[in-house]
């Protein structure tokens, strides 16, 4: 169990919001090819289990991430519950129409602080992928439907080492003037450290309130529970996980898995937040899902 000291148990007294990430970037990057109905069972298990910001799929080129080519299916499937935040990736305006189609409740744009990541990862420049967010965000704005905007590598990146927190915030704010509600800093690699995620919130919050942020930790040097405690003093309490601890990146070679959703809430609960989730009930999704990935999960 993570420990607390008692000063910072008691500053939380607030809630904390998990962002379920599993279904879509915990899938992505698996090789054998996961059916549909355990997909939708897998979503349908989270949701019961309270978690209903869900990132259910992504509606990106079937060649590049086959895992995902069921978007549509997947959509039709699950069960809306209420309340429920049913968010969709979208890379352009042909994603977004396909999600639009779908009914989905939220859109995630994505980008990095990496002109190089970015590169491998979407085939264009910074700019370039903001010109492709233009005409996505005003039609999603137009339908009234919330958005988030990823920043990959914005702590360490594959190819190009340490990113200072100066570019990070640059696009941080690009992404908030554009009309994100949401902001998630990546740690696409989990390279970040306590001291490295305070340094760049001391430079990111001047220009990005913390109540429009997201903090998303990969935990491939075991540091993602360390990193939520820097993190949680600045305000922010919204975090993104995958049950299990799935996930990883295609285009970011030895990125290991999210933070597990269950590590993340008993980190938060250690630190004193309210975090309304059912833990028996994600240990349910995490045997959905299991048989299907080709690895062990991360320990809860």
């Amino acid at each position: 169990m993570t420990l607390v000291p008692l000063a910072m148990r008691m500053h939380f007294g607030r809630m904390a919001v998990v962002i379920e990430v599993g279904p879509r970037d915990g899938l992505q990057n698996e090789a054998r090819t996961i059916p549909t109905d355990v997909k939708v069972a897998y979503v349908d298990a989270l949701t019961a289990a309270g978690l209903l910001e869900i990132e259910v799929s992504a509606f990106v080129s079937h060649p590049r991430i086959p895992q995902l080519a069921d978007a549509e299916l997947v959509f039709q499937r699950i069960v809306r519950r209420p309340g429920m935040m049913a968010i969709a990736l979208v890379p352009n305006v042909q994603g977004l129409e396909r999600a639009l189609a779908s009914r989905v409740d939220a859109i995630a744009v994505f980008t990095a602080a990496s002109e190089t990541f970015n590169q491998k990862n979407i085939n264009t420049s910074i700019d370039g992928s903001f010109e492709r967010f233009v005409p996505v965000m005003t039609r999603a704005r137009a339908e009234r439907l919330r958005t988030r905007g990823y920043v990959s590598t914005a702590f360490w990146c594959p190819y190009e080492g340490k990113i200072e927190p100066a570019k990070v915030a640059l696009v941080a704010k690009r992404l908030a003037d554009l009309g994100c509600d949401e902001i998630s800093i990546g740690d696409t690699i989990g390279k970040a450290s306590p001291d490295e995620v305070r340094a760049l919130l001391d430079v990111l919050l001047p220009v990005v309130p913390a109540a429009r942020l997201a903090l998303h930790f990969h935990d491939t040097f075991g540091n993602a529970r360390a990193n939520v405690l820097a993190g949680l003093p600045y305000g922010v309490v919204r975090y993104d996980a995958s049950a299990g601890g799935i996930g990883g990146c295609p285009y970011a070679p030895g990125a290991r898995g999210n933070i597990a959703t269950e590590v993340l809430i008993r980190t938060l609960r250690g630190a004193g937040a309210a975090v309304p989730y059912d833990l028996a009930a994600i240990d349910k999704a995490r045997a959905i899902i299991a048989p299907y990935v080709g690895h062990p999960l991360n320990a809860a």
